[in-house]
Parts: structure tokens; sequence; C-alpha cells
């Protein structure tokens, strides 16, 4: 860096001492820049620009500028590159003065950076000229001559990109027209640049040694070397032919110049490949000059001949070619049979090494140049050029790679013709090639299967194609005789090498694969085979572009023009006959061999059974079928063909050889069983049928063979083949459409489909073969048309469709073994296949049967796993086809049609279980995502429609579900009832199987599920109907006591996303609320417990509710749908709204008459409705309750008879029932909730109603199996359970408030009352059913019941009136009447039902201070054992 405390000024562009003194240099030499030799310099280049007037310039220069400039000086590659890339910026960006005053300093820097050894720099380097000279544009012209030798190299840079930057610039500074002429002013400073670094330039004077690595400095200069030599190839090619002589003496001056010549044995191999390149160029733009350095050329480029380097090749060989072209007297300076000849054998003999695909399209031209004195002797020369050549195809290197063997089987036929072309005529040169050469050759590959690959029989054809053609048009006669010769011997040694092949018992099979397919090339007409002339064009590195061919447009053109010459010189044009008829200089021979080795084979086969040998016989056949050949292979045999056949075949066997060779041979050799391939026998038959005359000769041939003689394989094969080739299908069309193929196919599904097939599996090998061949005819299809008659295809399916329908009765291990599966993998093909064909009527038919199959579950249709897989994939392929059919035909589907009707029907009027269910909705699910695949958005709305009740078929549906559910809410008080709706006498295994309602619902909000998740919208509100019907069935779920089927069909819903709540998120449910009340206002019941529902779970507001119950007094008169819709709503109404419904309610509990009051539009219904609200503590206004009260007073005044005091219920009706239990529940709540006192007839009418009630509770214990009287039991008990509630927790404070008498008349006469009713019910209750669970409804008063109890006094119970119940031997020392108790409570404690055991615990616990004082009394009567008896009893 110099001085290390010498600071610099930033932007101080101000040049060293040197400079300085080049400038005055400069100055002294006068006002243009010029060029200065510094030629050993290491600091700098050997030629810079000089400047004149720097210190004037240094100051015009902007400082941003000077500063870049400065860095690019720098060593460092970081620096220089990203001060090239912000000098390129800069002059993009600043004005055109600014860049301008750079200019007379980048000559100097570009020079030196241009060759610099990062490749990045040069690239960034081009790219910073090209924005330079878009900014300066012609101000660049002075400068041109200092750049220009520098520019021609950095196009010419060995890394692509650095050489596509410079191209780019000088393209930007010169249209392509305006290129020669730059060069041109330039031409004398280019020559120079370029001949100085080839000539004088080192390694050392480059680069500086001190300061760069030995590697990186030999690297830069064989970098500057291969430049310079493309360089002058490329100034030579775009210079104009008027301005080269100027240049001759500074060429010949290189040329004189003993270093040129050593690049062409440079090690480097881009140097010399570049030197060869630059050969070409100067033969082909200075010729004379090359001829005068004659003696330096030839040894240069001849005796470089096996440089087998792959980037000189390319080169190399185009300078030969040139060499041979522009010095006739080459051979002169060069030893060819010493030195050039053995190098280029010793190349071709090993495949040209690696490069055959380079080299090998060179000999043909090559060898084309030779001179006669150069090839003497002719024979030896040509025999061994050949015989080297045929060498290369044996190296690894071509064996392993196609191209490589292509070439050189091509050049080996390119040359081999020249040479005949050439010496027709020499006879001895004749025997060599066909002899020695192209026989041997054949014979190889023959032996090789590697080599028998597409071209080289094609060759092979062509070349004959080539001889035949000449023979045939050629005007002298001699030439034409000699190439009839040349023909004549090449058939007799083919025939030769054929039939040695073929006549051995066991013959190789790719020699014999290797002779058919040359046959078959040979007998093809020539305008069949596809040209495979070499390709001509100029060979250049693969980074060369296309626009390097316009530039070195002179070069390429007359090359190409040369290399054309050469080939075209070769042979005669072969398009000028396109005939596609052989030539009869091959036809006949062809037909001899033809007919000789098709007689040799068939003697094997006779004789040695020899399979190989037939199969050679075939493919002879497939090619060479002709009567003729048949007629050899009869022979002198007059064999019949067959006893007892029609006499139209026997006639046609007798007129045609091929039918009767059919007859005789190949229906033996096909019904052989022990061949399992018989595919080449097929092909046999195929040509013999195409030696018939007509297509009804052919349906008459193969009518009778189905008849009879053909296995089922056979006729497999036969159709398989028909199925393979357009060709073999046209010839068998009228037969596989007849009757015979069709009525024996159909008797052949008939008797798969119901014949026992355990037996036949075992019996019969062709079994699987059999189901293959039915598939097949069904699914193959030409031009969109079945390959058998429609009505044979009709009648297939329907011997399909009724076997699957009988699978039902069989048994699991049945159908595993049945045709099911080969019926599935049939049909499977069958719909997959046909794409264009409308499907059969029958088809929709069988299409059903296997959708039922699936939608059933495997208790009814006893298919095992693997069999309902099958099943599906193949319904599904079925109904995927029926939905991109692409007209309108699936509207009319009869599929479609009887699927959903049969679903309806399933849902509707099965038994089905949760399982069966389960396999049905997965059904729909696959079913329905297919049809959602139709373009027809409008048919899943169809189809659901179809599926879909209408409003009396789900009323009918809902009527038949249990009406158990009213259990809870008729307990609850939920709704009331004043009719009798069901018998209690319910178990849950009556229900194993889903109600049909449970089961259509879950379905059609399966299928709406789908429909919505497709954005398809429904008609005629049907989301509304079915998801209040889903709500509906769950309603009913919940109801009921959960029984174990129930919740798994509500997990399964769970499972399957049939929620509420995700029909509600995707489809627009906006009518829902309002459908629900209308139902729940129409028909009440669970309808009306479903809002409430709704609400409860937040699933809708309250808000959203009110609109709908505005109007109370729209409500009245009430009718059950309204009283219960009132009822549900009631826990969810505000004060105020309650109090209005009550308002209603008042006036119409008076004046009503007998029959009033027992209606629900009289006093039942509006007590119920005031119960519903006084049930949520919203009428908390005294006087209104005792005014209530004070009417049911006098209700009893008027019709005592409606009061069930103590009667039979049996003749009771539900209508008084109903008002009785509304009457009860509301003197219930009255305790509960008001606050004000009783006066003491209300407490008598309470008190003895309650007790009346009771009796009758206790007298109709038989009849506790009617809900309502079930329901009147329990409502009972309440009302004497909140009394005794009410006495037990009176304290002082509230009996001042009572009546005088009335807790002693409570505790001496009602409660004992009480409890002498109740203790003897539940000793009844529980004898009957000890396993009743309080859950059940038969037992719901036992709750009621038992909290009544726990009520009881000690005394009460010590005064009991139970009958005696004692056991025998019971050692006891206590009263018979406590005794009796124990024994009765006692086991209680273990009854299933809790309120039991919590009663009797209650009650035991009040007896046991009784206890003790008889154990004291008898202590020691007893001894140890007194504590016994007691735990005996417990024990009962």
């Amino acid at each position: 860096m110099g001085g290390k405390n010498k600071q610099r000024t930033k932007g101080n562009l101000r040049p060293s001492n040197s400079g300085r003194a080049a400038e005055l240099l400069a100055k002294e030499q006068g006002t243009v820049p010029g060029f200065i030799g510094f030629g050993t310099s290491h600091s700098d280049l050997g030629y810079v620009p000089a400047i004149q007037g720097a210190e004037e310039i240094d100051s015009l220069v902007d400082s941003d500028f000077r500063m870049v400039l400065r860095k690019l000086s720098k060593k460092d590659v970081t620096t220089k590159l990203k001060a090239m890339q912000e000098f390129g910026t800069m002059c993009t960006e600043r004005d055109t003065e600014t860049v301008k005053g750079v200019l007379p300093y980048w000559p100097r820097i570009f020079c030196k950076i241009s060759l610099d050894h990062d490749r990045r720099v040069r690239e960034a380097t081009q790219q910073a000229f090209e924005k330079l000279i878009l900014k300066v544009k012609k101000q660049l012209a002075p400068y041109l001559k200092s750049l220009m030798g520098y520019w021609l190299m950095a196009q010419c840079d060995t890394y692509t990109p650095a050489a596509f930057a410079a191209k780019d610039a000088f393209e930007a500074a010169f249209p392509p027209s305006k290129q020669p002429e730059a060069i041109a002013f330039c031409k004398d400073e280019i020559t120079s640049v370029l001949q100085d670094h080839l000539i004088k330039e080192t390694p050392d004077t480059l680069s500086d040694p001190q300061t760069v690595p030995e590697e990186e400095r030999e690297a830069k200069f064989y970098r500057v070397v291969t430049c310079s030599l493309l360089a002058l190839k490329k100034l030579l090619c775009l210079l104009p032919d008027n301005e080269l002589h100027s240049l001759e003496e500074k060429f010949k001056s290189l040329l004189s110049q003993n270093k040129f010549w050593k690049y062409g044995k440079h090690s480097v191999p881009q140097i010399r490949s570049a030197y060869f390149e630059l050969v070409s160029a100067l033969c082909q733009r200075i010729p004379q000059l090359m001829k005068e350095e004659a003696s330096k050329v030839s040894p240069s480029v001849l005796l470089s001949i096996d440089d087998s380097d792959p980037i000189v090749c390319p080169a190399l060989w185009e300078a030969v070619l040139y060499t041979l072209t522009t010095i006739e007297d080459c051979w002169l300076h060069v030893n060819a049979k010493k030195s050039v000849f053995p190098k280029l054998s010793a190349v071709i003999r090993e495949g040209g090494r690696g490069l055959a695909t380079v080299i090998y399209p060179y000999l043909l031209p090559f060898i084309s140049k030779l001179p006669q004195s150069i090839t003497d002797p002719k024979l030896d020369f040509f025999k061994n050029f050949l015989t080297s050549l045929v060498a290369g195809l044996s190296t690894e290197k071509t064996k392993t790679s196609s191209s490589e063997s292509s070439a050189v089987i091509s050049a080996f036929f390119e040359c081999l013709r020249f040479i005949m072309q050439q010496n027709l005529g020499e006879e001895e040169i004749e025997q060599m090639l066909v002899n020695d050469q192209l026989i041997p050759f054949i014979d190889a590959v023959l032996k090789d299967p590697g080599l028998q690959h597409g071209q080289l029989f094609n060759h092979l054809a062509e070349t004959l194609s080539s001889w035949e053609a000449k023979a045939d048009t050629e005007k002298d006669e001699k030439t034409a005789h000699n190439l009839e010769n040349v023909l004549i011997r090449f058939w007799e040694r083919l025939s030769e090498i054929c039939i040695s092949k073929i006549n051995e018992p066991e013959a190789n099979a790719e020699s014999v694969l290797g002779v058919s397919n040359l046959l078959q090339v040979l007998q093809k007409p020539k305008s069949s085979l596809k040209s495979n002339k070499k390709k001509n064009g100029k060979v250049r590195f693969a980074d060369e572009t296309p626009e390097s061919n316009k530039e070195s447009e002179k070069c390429v053109s007359s090359e190409g023009e040369n290399i054309e010459g050469w080939e075209l010189s070769t042979e005669p044009s072969l398009t000028h006959n396109s005939s596609d008829f052989l030539s009869p200089l091959r036809k006949k021979p062809l037909e001899v061999l033809v007919c000789k080795l098709a007689e040799m084979s068939l003697n094997y086969v006779n004789e040695q059974k020899s399979e190989q040998h037939l199969r050679f016989l075939s493919t002879l056949l497939d090619s060479f079928s002709s009567s003729q050949v048949f007629k050899m292979l009869l022979g002198d045999e007059k064999q019949s063909i067959g006893q007892a056949k029609p006499p139209e075949i026997a006639k046609l066997a007798q007129k045609n050889p091929a039918v009767q060779f059919l007859y005789q041979k190949l229906i033996g050799w096909l019904n052989e069983d022990q061949r399992k391939d018989s595919g080449f026998l097929v092909d046999i038959l195929y040509s013999a049928l195409g030696c018939c005359d007509n297509d009804m000769e052919r349906k008459k041939v193969l009518d009778d063979l189905t008849k009879v003689d053909l296995k089922w394989n056979s006729l497999l094969k036969i159709i398989e083949k028909a199925c393979s080739s357009s060709d073999k299908h046209a010839l068998v069309t009228p037969w596989l459409k007849g009757d015979i193929l069709g009525e024996k196919l159909v008797d052949l599904a008939d008797r798969l489909c119901n014949n026992d097939l355990k037996s036949r599996v075992s019996s019969e090998s062709d079994f699987p073969e059999r189901w293959t061949l039915l598939s097949l005819v069904l699914s193959q299809h030409v031009e969109n048309d079945y390959l058998i008659g429609d009505v044979y295809v009709e009648r297939i399916i329907v011997k399909l469709h009724e076997t699957l329908f009988k699978t039902k009765k069989l048994s699991e291990a049945e159908n595993s073994d049945s045709s099911v599966s080969f019926i599935c993998d049939v049909a499977y093909n069958y719909f997959s296949s046909a794409k264009g064909c409308l499907l059969m009527p029958s088809s929709e038919d069988l299409l059903l049967t296997l959708f039922q199959l699936c939608a059933q579950s495997k208790e009814k249709t006893h298919m095992p796993d693997f069999l309902i897989f099958k099943l599906k994939n193949t319904w599904l392929s079925g109904v995927n086809l029926l939905v991109h059919q692409t007209d309108s035909t699936y509207k009319e589907s009869t599929f479609l049609h009887l699927s959903a009707l049969w679903l309806k029907n399933q849902v509707q009027a099965s038994s089905l279980d949760i399982n069966s269910l389960q396999v049905l909705l997965s059904a729909v699910d696959d079913l329905l995502n297919t049809l959602l695949e139709s373009e027809d958005s409008y048919l899943m709305g169809v189809y659901i429609g179809s599926v879909m009740p209408n409003n009396s078929e789900w009323e009918k549906m809902r009527q038949s579900l249990p009406m158990q559910w009213l259990h809870r809410p008729l307990l609850e008080g939920r709704l009331s009832l004043n009719y009798e709706c069901f018998k209690t006498d319910f178990k849950e295994q009556d229900i194993k199987t889903l109600p049909s309602h449970l089961c259509t619902s879950a379905l059609l909000s399966k299928m709406v599920l789908i429909a919505l998740r497709k954005k398809i919208v429904l008609e005629n509100n049907e989301l509304e109907k079915i998801i209040a019907e889903l709500l509906y069935s769950l309603q009913w779920c919940e109801e009921l006591d959960n029984p174990v089927f129930l919740t798994g069909f509500c997990e399964m819903l769970q499972k399957m996303n049939i929620t509420y709540d995700n029909l509600r998120v995707l489809g627009n449910t906006s009518g829902l609320l309002q459908l629900l009340f209308n139902r729940s206002r129409e028909h009440g019941t669970l309808w009306s417990l479903i809002i409430a529902k709704l609400i409860l779970s937040r699933s809708i507001s309250s808000d959203e509710v009110k609109p709908h119950y505005k109007r109370k007094e729209g409500f009245f008169p009430l009718t059950e749908g309204n009283l219960h819709t009132i009822q549900s709503l009631c826990p969810f109404l505000s004060k105020e709204e309650k109090k209005e419904f009550s308002a209603q309610c008042i006036p119409a509990l008076f004046a009503w008459t007998k029959k009033d009051l027992c209606s629900t539009n009289g006093g039942f219904g509006h007590l119920a409705i005031l119960n519903s609200c006084l049930q949520t503590r919203s009428i908390d206004d005294g006087e209104l309750l005792h005014g209530i009260l004070k009417i049911i007073i006098s209700w009893k005044k008027e019709h005592e008879d409606i009061f069930l005091f103590s009667c039979n219920l049996s003749e009771a009706s539900p209508e008084v029932l109903g008002v009785n239990i509304e009457i009860i529940r509301f003197l219930s709540l009255f305790l509960k909730y008001c606050s004000s006192p009783l006066a003491e007839s209300e407490w008598d009418f309470i008190m003895c109603s309650m007790l009346a009630w009771l009796e009758t509770t206790s007298e109709n214990q038989a009849l506790y199996s009617v809900p309502l009287v079930q329901l009147f039991a329990c409502v009972s008990c309440d009302l004497a359970c909140d009394l005794s509630a009410f006495f037990d927790s009176t304290t002082l404070d509230t009996i001042g408030s009572l009546p005088v008498n009335l807790i002693s008349e409570w505790k001496e006469f009602f409660s004992q009352g009480i409890h002498s009713l109740l203790l003897p019910i539940l000793v009844t209750v529980t004898g009957e059913n000890k396993d009743m669970s309080e859950t059940s409804f038969q037992n719901a008063m036992l709750k009621p019941m038992c909290e009544t109890l726990t009520y009881i006094s000690k005394e009460q119970l010590l005064s009991h009136k139970l009958s005696a119940r004692l056991v025998a031997d019971q050692k006891t020392n206590l009263p018979e009447y406590l005794q009796t108790l124990l024994n009765t409570l006692a086991p209680l404690l273990l009854f299933r039902a809790r309120p039991v055991q919590i009663a009797v615990y209650h009650m035991l616990y009040k007896l046991m201070p009784e206890l003790p004082q008889y154990d004291q009394d008898n202590l020691k009567s007893y001894g140890d054992e007194e504590e016994e008896p007691p735990c005996h009893h417990q024990q009962h």
C-alpha cells in the first residue's frame, strides 16, 4: 500500500510518477491517444492508451466516478466486483456529460480488468461496459481501436456468462450489419494485440510473479491464449472479404512462428480446440496462405487425428476435413500408411473412445476425400477400414450406449455404400464388401441382442433399397448387372446365415428373434422406412450460442455445403420412387427364404415339438401370410379336416390352404393343455384368417370353431388379440357380433353363475380365464361400441344380476366360495370401461342390487368383509359412470329412482338396529359424494326429495313412536294430559330395533349434511322440515330413560357429525322456529318440549322466541297444542308475561259445567297453566291464590262427584283423573308458595281431600299400570308429603297463625290416617316386585310415598296394623307387633329402589330406642345367644 502513515485524500486519482511520465510522453508524441509499448512491465498491460492533458481531465471527472475508478485498481476481488457494479449503476443513472468524462480512462481500465483472474469480475465488467455504451453511444468511437482487441477476446471468454455479456455489449454498440465494418476499422490493432498475446506473452508477463501464485498465472495465460485464438477466428469470420487481403502479411508472420504451430500439441485441451477452430477458419478464409504453409498445416492436423479429448474432437475433425479439402497435396507432408491410418484405425477400432457420435459422422466425408494413390491397394485398405469400424461395436462404451452404437452402425453402412458405389464392377471388392463385411456384420448382430435395436435393420433395408433402386433405374446395363449380382450374392449369403440360425434343434432364442425382426424389416416397402441420414451442421462448443452462428455465417454455410455435398454424392436419391411395392430383386429371394425357414420350423415342430420354432413360425406367418406359404407348409398331405364338418367349411378348406392348415395343425396346437402362453398360436390363426377372401368366410370358420373346437382360454386369447389391434379386430368383427359367439357367452355366464363352484374350481383349470373372458366382452369397446352384440351384453348382465340377488339366502361361508367375487370383478370392469357407451337397462338393476348389498348389514347379506369391499368399489364405479354420462340419461336413471325408493322403504318399513343403520348411512354417504361429482347441481336436491316422506308419512311415523316418552314430562309436570295414551307395561327389549322415525330423520339429516357442505340449496323448505324431524327424534330419545340402544343411536349421530348445530351452521334455517311453533301449537307434546330444549341449550335465544307468543290471547281458547306450548315456555317467561297468561286463565275457572271442568279448554287446561306458572314461583299474589282455592272449594260443593274421594278408579274417566291431578298439584304448590294464613275451612278442605285421595290411592293399587292412575297416586303422596313437611316444620311462632285445634287434629287423625294407609301400600308394592328400580314408571309413586313415610312417628309405627310376619323357631324376646315390624322392614334395606332404603332406614332408626329394654329383661335367660335373633331377622 506504500507508506503506512500517508493518508490518501478521498477522490484523489492523481497518477503515480510512472503514470505521469506516460502522460508527458503522450503530450510530446501528439494529440491523439495512441499505443505505447510497455512490453515487459509486470504491473501493467503491454498496451495502455496514453491520455493527453491528463491533469486537466483529472479535474473534469466527477468525484464519485473518481472514487469508483480508484477502487477498480485495487487487488481485492470483492472490492473490484462491487466497484464495477457501482460503476455500471452510475453509468445508467448519471447524465451523459458526466459519464463522458470517464471515457479517456476507460480503455486502460477495461483492457486490464477484462482479463482479470476472477470470472465474476469479468462478467460484471462486460455488463458495466454495456451500460456505458448505452449512455455515451457514438462518443465511444475515438477509443474503439484501443478497446476492440480485448473486446473480441472477451466475447470468446471461456466463462460463458462473461462471453454472453460481452456479446450483448457488442450488439448494443453495433447492429449485426455494422459489425463487419467496425471490425474492419480496427483490424490492424486487433491483429497486433492478439498476435502479441499468442507469440510474445508468457504467464509471467501477463501477471506479476511476485504477487500472483504460479497456478493462477498459468490459468490466466491459458485462458488468454484460448481467447486470442478464438478471437482471431472471430475476426476472420466477421471481416468482409475485401478486407482479408490487407491482413495476409500479418497472418503470414503469425504462421511463420513455430510457437503458433505448437499450440496444436498443447497440453490444455481448450487451447488445442481453439487452435483447430482457427485452422478451419484460416483454410476457409485465406486458403492460399494455408497452401503455402502446407508442410506445417498437414502434420499439425492430420497427425493429431487420434486426439480423443471430447473438447478437442469436434474442432479437430472439422480441421481435418478442411485440410483435406483446401490442401490438395497435404499427403505429401505426412506418411499416411505409417502415421495417419494407424492412428485412425486405433481410434475407430476402440469405438471412437466414447466419442462415436462426434467422430463417426466425419468418416464418410474423410474417406471420400482420400486420393486413390493413398488408398492403394484399395482392397486391403477398405477391408481394414471396415473391419476396424465393426470392431468398434464390441467396446464396452459402445455396447452400453445406444447413441454410440447407432453412430457406428450408421457410419458402417454409409461407408459400405460409398465404397460399393465407387468400386462397382470390381468383383474382389464387391465380394469383400458382402462376404467379408456385410454378412459377418449381420451375423454378429443376430448373435448379440444388445445390437438388435430399432435402426440397425432399417439401415440394411435402406442400403438394399438404394442398390435395388439403382439397379432398376440405371441406364448403363453393366452397372445394373453388377448391382444385381451384388444383390444375388447378398441373398445367397443371408439365406445361409438365417438357415443356420434356425436349423438347430435347440435354436438360440436371441438369434431366432433377430432373424424374425430382420425379415420383418426387410419385407417392409422402402417408403415406410424412416430415413436415418446423418444430420449435418456445425459442431461447436456447448456454450456457444446460436448468435455466434450468425457471426460465423460464412464459415458454416460453406462447410455445410461441402459436407452435404460429400454425402449426397455417395448414393442416388431414395425419394424419386416412393412405390410401396417391394422390388422384384428383393421379393423373390425373400419369399424363397421365408418358405425355407417356415418349412424347416414346421419340421422341428412336428418331429421335436419345438416351441421355439413354433414361435418363429408364428412371427414369420404374421409378416408373410400368403396362400403360397401355407400351401408349402401343408406339403403333400391330403388329410381331411375332421369328421362331420359342414359342407361349406370342407369346401373352403379344399379351396384355401390357410384354412386347411388351421384345421389340420393349428387347432391341435391350440388345444394342448401344457402350453401356458398360446398368444403366438393365435397370431397364426389370424395369419390364416387373413388369407380368407372375405369377412363371411372368416365368420363361417370362426363360428364353426366356436361351436366345438376352441377351448375357453383359446377364445379368450383370440378376443384379446382382436382388442390389441384394429387390423385384427376388423378381420373378426362379424364373428364377434354374431349369434354363435353371443349365445355361447350367455351360456357360459349362466353356467358360471349357477353351478356349485366348489367342485368346478378344482376340476377345471381354466376357471379364472372364463371369468376373464366374460369381463373382456363386457368391458372392451371399439369406437364406443361393445365387442359382442348389445343383446348378449344385456343378457349376460341379467344373469349376473340374478346371481347376486340370490346371495342373501346363502351363508357367509357359502358366499366366500361363491361367484360373487368374480361377478364384482366383471361388473367393475364393465362399469369402469363404459366411458362412451351408454349403460344397458339391466345394468342399472345390477347396480341397484350391488348398492343394496352394500347398504345392508352383514347379518342380512351374509357377506364376508373382503366381498363387501369389492361390492362397494363395483357399485361406486357404476354410479360414477352414471353421473358422468354426457347427456341427461341419468335423469331418467332407474337406478337413482329405485335406490331412492328403496332407501325410503328401508328406513320407514324395515326394522333396523344401530349397526344396520350405520351401514346404510355409510353407503348413502358414498353414493351422495359420487352424485356431487355430477355437473347437474339439481341432481342431489331431486334425490333427497325422492327419499323425503310426505307429511302424512311423517305423521304416521311420529305416531308409531312408543309413547312411553311421556313418563317423565308427566311426572315432572312439564306437560298435562287428560286422556289415556299408552300402557305402562313396556319393556326395553320391546324396541331393540330403531323406530322408523329415528332411522328416517337420521338418513335425511345425513343426506342434507352432505348437500349443505357443497352449498346445494334444497327446495320446499325441506331443510327446515328435516331438521325439525331430527330434533323430534332426539327429543324422543332424551325423554325416554335412555335405554342402551338409544344411547348408541345418539353416539352414532355425534360420530357422523349429524347434529343440529352442524346443520344450522351450514344451512339457512330462518324458518325453523316458526315451523316448530306451528307444530307445537297444532300438536303439542314433543314439539313443545323441543322449543324448551332449544332455549335451555341456548341454541336459540329467548329474544328469538318472543315474537312467536307476543299475542297471549292468541293461545286461547285452549287446545292441547296451545296448553303444551304455554307449559313449555313457562320456565323462560318473565313474571309479567306469566301474569298475563294467569289473567287469561282466572276468569275461565268460573261457571263451568261438570263437563267443562274436565276439558282442556275448561278447568283442567287453565288450572294446568296456573300450576305451570306457580311451579316457577311466578304467582306471589296471596289473594289470587286464595281466590283460586275458593273456586276449587266451590267446585266441590257443586260437582262433588268429580272429586275422586275414596272411590274405585276403574270407573273414573281420564278427563276426571286429569282434573283431579291438576287440583292436587295446585294444593301442593299452594302450600309451598302461599305465605298468607288459611281459614279453618280451607285447612279442613285440604286435609280431608288429601286423606280421601290417599284412600283412593290405597284402594286402587291394581290399576297402577294405568299412567294417569300412577300419576294420581304420585301427586296424592306428594300432597301428603307436603302437608307432613308443613306440620313437621311448625314452630311456636308459626303455630299462632294456625287455627286452634289444627295441630292436634293433624297428629291425632290426619297424620295417623296417612301412615296407616301408606305403610301397607309400601309392603304390598315392594312385595310384588323385588327388582323394581325407582326409574321405572310403574314405581314412580315409590319416591313421594317413601318421602312421606319418613315423617311417621314412633308411636304410629308401634301402633301399625300390618299383618303378622313371624318366623318359625325364631328366638326372640320382642312382642309380636314389634317383631312383625322388624321382620317386615329390615329386609327392605336391601331393596333395589333407593327411596325405599331411605324410608326404611328412617323408620328403623325411630324404632331402635325401643329394643334395648326387651333385651335387658331377658338377659339371663338367653345367655350368649341373645344377640343372634335380631341378626337373623336382619338377614331375612
